[in-house]
């Protein structure tokens, strides 16, 4: 088994040969997306520049509360994120603060409960472990909230009157509301699902190919893969059903309405 391998600079310049390749055909055909993919691949350069500098201070400070607030970082841009990845959205602080909270807590129990159990790292909010995992379980929690509060926004909207006449005719909000909330956890469910499906047969997910590449034996690297697939699917189901469920009820009263008023208009209207 190599050791680690060490990449210079010149090795990521090279790498990004493709890219600009791509961006030449995109604008040989005329397909205007050249200028978003090298701001996107500019981005991305900065952003993860800036990031490895910021856990190299953090993972040296070794402070909770410095942890603490990097995590309260990342779950402000998460949340922003989701927000705004949705074509209609709860108005006012619910269309920030009700996908943000499902994800938030949805992941911080499930980054803790890994923490505490399985990986025991000491102390067991050591940044090092804790920042890592969170960051994951909280990206694909962010997709999979964003994805169903999308679905069941847009859902409610186009089938206002299927809904209405539901109530009208005696059921519950619930009863009403549900298979438009079964479509919208079906959206929800579907990235991970596929994640999972896909995972060692399709592709080798990134983590798990980052620490072959960098010696750690593949046997090691499936249980560390397996363990981190398990927690995001976890985290995203926790995620998605708490998000759609509150907002559903968000989107209805307890005198069997439908508050579509709840709703902010679409961009464009």
């Amino acid at each position: 088994m190599s050791g680690y391998i060490a990449l210079s600079y010149w090795d990521i310049v090279l790498a990004a040969v493709f890219l600009v390749l791509n961006a030449g055909l995109s604008l040989a055909l005329r397909l205007d997306l050249e200028r978003q993919l090298l701001i996107a691949a500019g981005r991305m350069v900065v952003q993860l520049l800036m990031v490895g500098l910021i856990l190299k201070a953090v993972f040296a400070a070794a402070s909770p509360w410095i942890t603490l607030l990097v995590a309260l970082v990342m779950v402000g841009f998460a949340g922003h994120e989701i927000r705004a990845r949705q074509e209609r959205r709860l108005a006012g602080p619910w269309g920030y603060a009700l996908g943000a909270g499902a994800m938030t807590l949805a992941g911080t129990i499930v980054t803790a409960f890994a923490l505490a159990s399985q990986i025991q790292p000491t102390p067991w909010w050591s940044p090092q472990f804790a920042l890592p995992l969170f960051g994951m379980v909280l990206g694909n929690t962010m997709t999979g909230v964003s994805l169903g509060l999308d679905a069941l926004h847009g859902m409610v909207g186009r089938e206002r009157r299927a809904i209405e006449a539901q109530l009208l005719l005696g059921h519950t909000r619930l009863a009403a509301l549900l298979p438009v909330v079964r479509r919208a956890l079906r959206s929800g469910f579907t990235p991970i699902i596929n994640a999972m499906a896909a995972t060692g047969v399709v592709s080798l997910p990134g983590m798990m190919t980052g620490q072959i590449l960098s010696g750690v034996d593949p046997q090691e690297a499936v249980k560390y893969q397996l363990l981190i697939m398990f927690l995001i699917g976890g985290a995203t189901g926790l995620g998605v059903l708490g998000a759609v469920i509150a907002s559903a009820r968000r989107l209805t009263d307890h005198r069997q309405r439908l508050r579509l008023d709840r709703l902010a208009p679409a961009p464009g209207r």
